[in-house]
């Protein structure tokens, strides 16, 4: 009977471990599940502000290559402007340098303004070359500092 009994009592003390079993089980299963629930949000959530960060960098990466077409294009219709003499570029003379030169008029007008002197037209065509170089720089300038920003944020 005691053997019976000590039997008995080793088959319950089995069942009980199996039941805790189950249940601890069951519940590393519901934390796996959680934890995996949460690191799927996580790495949505990232990917989502991955996506607008590129969205945003996209946006300013077209805003820069519009600025720097503008630019061109504002360049080489000042160029060609320059190129046919339908432009010329000037420069204000110091009245103190003592420089005798009279201001370019038109016939029969008054002058009012400071004395100027005509650049020679391949001067003024390297000027516009350094200037438009400069505006390219300013603009890439731009659009890098946009872009640190945007990462920044």
């Amino acid at each position: 009977m005691r053997f019976l009994v000590a039997i008995g009592v080793c088959v319950l003390v089995a069942v009980v471990w199996q039941v805790q079993a189950w249940r601890y089980g069951a519940q590393i299963e519901r934390l796996s599940a959680a934890q995996t629930q949460k690191a799927l949000h996580l790495q949505q959530a990232e990917q989502d502000r991955r996506l607008a960060l590129e969205q945003q960098l996209s946006a300013i990466d077209q805003q820069h290559a519009r600025e720097l077409s503008d630019a061109q294009r504002t360049q080489a219709a000042l160029r060609d402007r320059l190129a046919t003499a339908d432009v010329r570029l000037s420069v204000l003379l110091d009245a103190s340098s003592g420089c005798p030169m009279p201001a370019a008029t038109a016939a029969g007008s008054v002058v009012h303004a400071a004395p100027r002197a005509r650049l020679d037209p391949a001067h003024a065509q390297r000027i516009l070359r350094i200037t438009d170089d400069g505006d390219s720089a300013l603009i890439a300038l731009r659009a890098c500092q946009a872009y640190v920003r945007a990462v920044a944020r």
